[in-house]
């Protein structure tokens, strides 16, 4: 990510909505909202494999496993606004499950 590049823009942004970037307390604004998006954003600089680890285990079990209420953050892709709610995922293993610990992990990535 190109913090200054970035941190330019919101400057930009706040001036085209009237603010004033330089007064006191918005200097460190543009700083804050990259740091903000960068965190954000952090999924799409992830890697499936790589979180999955090797987590996938054979195991004859065929009952439905669910794991329910993780949380989320993510960015709307139109207004590029946050929101945030629960996720439950439920999958009936065929042969093979994986560890309960990644399943947060990759809503993580993908939100």
């Amino acid at each position: 990510m190109d913090y200054e590049l970035l941190e330019k823009s919101i400057k930009t942004i706040l001036e085209q909505v009237g603010e004033d970037p330089n007064r006191e307390g918005l200097k460190s604004t543009p700083h804050r909202v990259a740091q903000a998006y960068e965190f954000l954003t952090q999924g799409y600089s992830k890697n499936v494999e790589e979180i999955v680890n090797g987590a996938i285990f054979n195991e004859k079990y065929d009952e439905m496993v669910i794991v329910k209420d993780i949380d989320f953050y993510s960015l709307c892709e139109h207004h590029l606004l946050p929101f945030f709610g629960k996720v439950h995922i439920s999958y009936i293993p065929d042969g093979k499950i994986i560890g309960l610990s990644k399943i947060p992990r990759l809503v993580d990535m993908f939100s």
